[in-house]
This record gives structure tokens, sequence and C-alpha cells, in this order.
């Protein structure tokens, strides 16, 4: 695994003529404030086989075209998260969104990005599912961006974001499938019929 330390580079997913944006923030769960987690932690957490293999425990990784389901905790928007490190202080600081790790687990650690402004970069699901830590379904975009695309995309009722349980709803729903076949030692085809059933059972038209 290779990391990139020039932060002149482009950074992936983004056109090599995109400005650099500001310095990486992200706002945990339970603190209000963004928490500036330093690029030596996460390059620590990255690079120590022990958190990586927590992590991949915590996944199902099912064919690249896929999305690799979230089954540890998560928070209110749905999103997967991952203690990496225990950390000391009042907030959950060690906490960090799951798709981010796994972004960064692929494509090396990404030393500027931040969560302030609508111009600063940000990570966004092409999939729509909170819940996915494929790398392949995640590029660096905008706020704005995200928010144009959530726009253009959440009343289309095969989109994840039309799931009438909610993002944390869907991912709780799908992750709780994995567990269960899991638990049951079934095989992949099985559990992946599985999640489909989940995933289904949020359509807005399978209410009636």
């Amino acid at each position: 695994m290779t990391f990139v330390d020039d932060a002149s580079l482009p950074l992936p997913g983004m056109p090599d003529s995109a400005p650099a944006p500001p310095a990486f923030q992200m706002t945990l769960i339970g603190q209000p404030q963004p928490v500036r987690i330093p690029e030596r932690l996460w390059r620590s957490w990255l690079e120590d086989p022990a958190v990586v293999s927590r992590f991949e425990s915590k996944r199902f990784r099912c064919c690249r075209e896929q999305c690799w389901p979230w089954i540890g905790g998560g928070s209110s928007t749905g999103h997967g998260s991952f203690r990496a490190a225990s950390l000391p202080g009042p907030s959950r600081r060690g906490t960090v969104p799951a798709y981010l790790f796994a972004y960064q687990l692929e494509y090396g650690v990404i030393s500027r990005l931040g969560w302030s402004n609508t111009d600063d970069a940000v990570l966004c699901h092409q999939c729509d599912f909170a819940g996915c830590t494929n790398p392949a379904h995640m590029q660096l975009g905008t706020n704005r961006s995200n928010r144009s695309e959530y726009e253009l995309r959440r009343r289309n009722i095969a989109s994840s974001l039309a799931d009438v349980r909610g993002p944390a709803g869907r991912t709780r729903a799908i992750a709780a499938a994995i567990r269960t076949g899991i638990e049951q030692n079934l095989d992949v085809a099985t559990v992946e019929e599985r999640i489909a059933a989940a995933e289904a059972a949020g359509r807005p038209l399978s209410l009636w």
C-alpha cells in the first residue's frame, strides 16, 4: 500500500486542474465542532494490520460492482462508524466514518479534505447508499455538487435515497440480513439474496 505525501498531486477522483481544498476536518458523533485528525494518525491506523483486520471484519465484500455494506455500528445518517482507536478526551475521538477509512485504505491518505464550505472537497457515494464501503463507489466532490446530485436522485424510486426507512433504517436492515446469514453459515450467493430482499423491502412501492 502506497501513500502520497505531496499535497500538490491531484487527489483520486478529482480533475488535475482542481484547486487544492483546505485541510481535512470532520464532525464525529457527539462532537458539535469539527475535529481535525492529523495525517500521522490516519497513517498509523491504515498501516496497522490489527486495525485493518478489525475494519475488514465489519464490512461484507461482494463483487467489485456491488455495494460492500457495513455491518458494524452506524450513525444517525446511515453511515458506518469505525473505532480505529480509543483516544483520551470527552468525545469519541478515534471513531471515523467507515467509508472514509475504506477510501483511504484503497487510495491513500487524503491530505487535504474539508467539510466546512460548499466549495470544500467531500467524499461522495455514487451508489447513494450511506452504508456502502466499496471505494469504487466513491469519488471526491463538493458539498454543493453532492447536494445537487441528492436533489436529482432522491425522487427516483429505484434509488437508495428513496428508501422509506431512511438512510439509517436501510443500513441497519441490510446489516441485519448479512449478520443473520453469517451466523447461519449461509453461502455468499444466499447472503446476497438476503441483501436484495432487504433492499427491496424499503422501496416505496413495496408497501402497496
